[in-house]
C-alpha cells in the first residue's frame, strides 16, 4: 500500500505533538480512528447550524478516552465548510463567570483565538471584517460599474454595510454592536488605523471603561464579564451575515468548573453554562454551536457536578431505552468510551505510516509486530481496559524513532531485550479528574 502523502509541516506537527504528549492542531484527520457515531452526531449538528439552528453538546469521558482530540477534528472539519470557529481550555483564570475578570478573559481568549478556513491559526477578527468589507466593495462594483475610486463609490458602499449590520440592531447589544462594525468600516474608508484599532480592541472585550469606549467609538457599553456571551450571540448572527455558515465555539477542560471550591462562585458558572444550553436548545441563537469536553465528574458528581442541580438533570438524564451498545448520539451527552484494540491497532498502523513518511523510511512493522506491541503495552498495564490511547501514543512513537535510528534491531529485541519503560503517566499516579495530566486522542 503507497504510504499518505502528507506534507512535511503536517507530519512535523503531528510527531511533535503526540510525541510531546498534546493534541495536534493539524493532520488530525490522518490518524483519527473509531468515533464514528459521535463524529457523525456532532457533523449534523454542524449541518443543523449551517440552515440557521444551534446545537449544544457535552462531550464527556474518562482521562485519555479522546475528548480533546474530538473536539480539535471537528474544529478543523467546521473550518473546512466555512464556519468561523473559536477555542478556550477553561482555567481558573478563564471560567465563564466570575468577579475578577474570569469571565472577559475567556472571551478575550476566545476572540484570539478566532479562526477560519484561511486564517487558521486565530487572530482571524479583522481578516474577517476586511473580506466583509472586500466583498461588499465588490458587490458594489459589479451591481453599479463604478470603480473605488470613483465619487460616490464609498457612499454606495457605506448604504449597504449600514443595511447589513441593521439585521443585529434588534438584539441585546446589538446596536452598540452594529456601531463598533460601522466604525471600523469608516476607519477603513479614511485610512484611519486608530478608528480601526479601536474597533477592534472593543470587538475583543479590550477596553476596560465606559467612558475610554465612548471617547474612542461613541458607544456607552464595553464587553464585560456580564454581557461577554450576548456578544458571542451576536457575532455568530454577524458571521452568519455576512457569508460565513455560522459560530462553533469549543470549551475543554470544563473540569475546572466542577474544581471551583467556593458553591455560589462554581453554581454562577453552572448558571451561565445554563443559559448557553437554554438559548441554543431552545432557538434563542441563530447559527451558533457550543461543544463542551470534560470528564464524568464534572458532570456527574453527586455534591459538587453539574448533576447536583436538579434543571441540569432534567436536561442531560439518559433516556430508559438507551442500553449497552445502542448509545443516543443525538442527545446533549455524547459518553467517549476508551478505544477497542482493533481501532488501536488501526491507530498504530497510521501513526507507523505517518512516522514512515516522514522520515522517509522503507522499514515496516508487520501485523504481527504490531500487535505483539498492543500484547506488551496490554501486560504491563495490567488489563486491557486500560487501552487508551494517552497510554500508547507516546511509547509507540518512542519505539519507531528507535528503530528509526537502529536499523538492525527488531521490534522484538527493542521490547523484550531492555524491559520497556513506560512512557506514559500510570493510573494510579493520575487524578482522572485533572485534564491537565492528561492525554487525549
Amino acid at each position: 500500500m503507497a504510504k499518505p502523502k502528507i506534507p512535511k509541516r503536517v507530519s512535523t506537527a503531528l510527531i511533535n505533538s503526540l510525541s510531546a504528549g498534546v493534541v495536534p492542531r493539524i493532520g488530525l484527520e490522518n490518524i483519527a480512528v473509531g468515533r464514528e457515531k459521535e463524529i457523525a452526531a456532532l457533523w449534523q449538528d454542524l449541518e443543523n447550524i449551517a440552515a440557521g439552528g444551534a446545537g449544544f453538546r457535552f462531550v464527556v469521558g474518562r482521562y485519555g478516552s479522546g475528548k480533546s482530540f474530538m473536539l480539535q477534528l471537528i474544529r478543523n472539519q467546521a473550518m473546512e465548510k466555512n464556519f468561523v470557529v473559536a477555542d478556550v481550555d477553561i482555567s481558573p483564570e478563564r471560567r465563564l463567570a466570575g468577579t475578577e475578570g474570569q469571565g472577559i478573559a475567556t472571551y478575550r481568549e476566545l476572540m484570539r483565538n478566532l479562526a477560519t478556513k484561511t486564517h487558521p491559526n486565530g487572530g482571524a477578527l479583522a481578516l474577517i471584517l476586511e473580506r466583509w468589507i472586500s466583498g461588499i466593495q465588490t458587490q458594489v462594483a459589479q451591481a453599479t460599474g463604478m470603480r473605488p475610486n470613483d465619487n460616490g463609490f464609498d457612499d454606495e458602499v457605506e448604504a449597504k454595510i449600514l443595511a447589513a449590520v441593521k439585521n443585529i440592531e434588534g438584539l441585546v447589544h446589538g446596536f452598540d454592536f452594529a456601531t463598533v462594525v460601522t466604525a471600523y468600516w469608516r476607519g477603513y474608508r479614511l485610512d484611519e488605523s486608530e478608528k480601526k484599532d479601536a474597533a477592534l480592541r472593543w470587538l475583543r472585550g479590550e477596553f476596560a471603561t465606559k467612558t475610554e469606549a465612548k471617547s474612542a467609538l461613541g458607544v456607552r457599553v464595553i464587553i464585560d464579564d456580564e454581557t461577554w456571551y450576548d456578544y458571542i450571540k451576536l457575532f455568530a448572527k454577524f458571521a452568519a451575515d455576512i457569508g460565513f455558515k455560522g459560530f462553533l465555539v469549543l470549551f475543554d477542560e470544563a473540569v475546572h468548573l466542577w474544581k471551583i471550591t467556593h458553591a455560589v462562585s462554581r453554581q454562577n458558572n453552572y448558571d451561565k453554562l445554563l443559559a448557553m444550553f437554554n438559548d441554543t436548545m431552545q432557538g434563542k441563537a441563530e447559527h451558533l454551536g457550543i461543544i463542551v469536553g470534560g470528564t464524568p465528574k464534572f458532570l456527574e458528581d453527586p455534591k459538587r457536578g453539574l448533576f447536583n442541580d436538579p434543571a441540569w438533570q432534567r436536561r442531560t438524564a439518559k433516556s430508559r431505552f438507551v442500553q449497552a451498545g445502542f448509545e443516543d448520539t443525538s442527545s446533549p451527552v455524547i459518553q467517549l468510551e476508551s478505544l477497542n484494540q482493533a481501532e488501536i491497532l488501526l491507530l498504530l498502523q497510521r501513526l507507523a505510516d505517518v512516522h514512515a513518511t516522514h522520515y522517509a523510511s522503507e522499514k515496516k512493522l508487520t501485523q504481527n509486530e504490531f500487535e505483539e506491541f498492543l500484547q506488551e503495552i496490554v501486560n504491563r498495564l495490567g488489563a486491557e481496559t486500560l487501552l487508551t490511547p494517552g497510554e500508547i501514543v507516546r511509547d509507540f512513537l518512542s519505539v519507531m524513532n528507535i528503530l528509526q535510528q537502529n536499523q538492525e534491531m527488531s521490534l522484538s529485541q527493542l521490547i523484550h531485550g531492555a524491559g520497556l519503560p513506560l512512557s506514559s503517566v500510570k493510573k494510579t499516579q493520575v487524578d482522572e479528574d485533572d485534564e491537565i495530566a492528561e492525554f487525549t486522542l
